[in-house]
């Protein structure tokens, strides 16, 4: 089964940092580009960022630039998103998905980045892994 596993969620004070991952199973990440998705409770799915393939192009939402960093191991099959300065409203449950092979990197370096109709494009969807930023 083709699938993308998450982790690394948690509680974490204002301020706080957390180190996301996802894992491929089943399939190589190392040729596809990946997002980093977020949704909380009544709300659109939003995208967080993105990395290409050979890790060449990270692209980020406004509300995230400057504190949060994405990357790739292509070796350990691992995409990461390191989120630095937490926030309250970072608090959502985070997912990871692939770009389908067709698009080459395309939608990670389309403006806006990842809007709702690109969202929808992206596949092998994890479970998520919650993010709470709390006092």
């Amino acid at each position: 089964q083709l699938q993308l596993v998450e982790s690394g969620g948690g509680l974490v004070q204002p301020g706080g940092s957390l180190r996301l991952s996802c894992i491929a199973s089943g399939f190589t990440l190392g040729d596809i580009t990946v997002g980093w998705f977020r949704q909380v409770p009544g709300k659109e799915r939003e995208g967080v960022s993105c990395i290409t393939s050979e890790g060449d192009t990270a692209n980020y939402a406004d509300s995230v630039k400057g504190r949060f960093a994405v990357s790739r191991d292509n070796a350990k099959n691992t995409v990461y998103l390191q989120m630095n300065s937490l926030e309250p409203e970072d608090t959502a449950v985070y997912y990871c998905a692939a770009e389908p092979k067709r698009f080459y990197g395309a939608t990670c370096h389309a403006v806006p980045l990842l809007s709702p109709p690109v969202i929808n494009l992206y596949e092998n969807w994890g479970q998520g892994t919650q993010v709470n930023v709390s006092t």
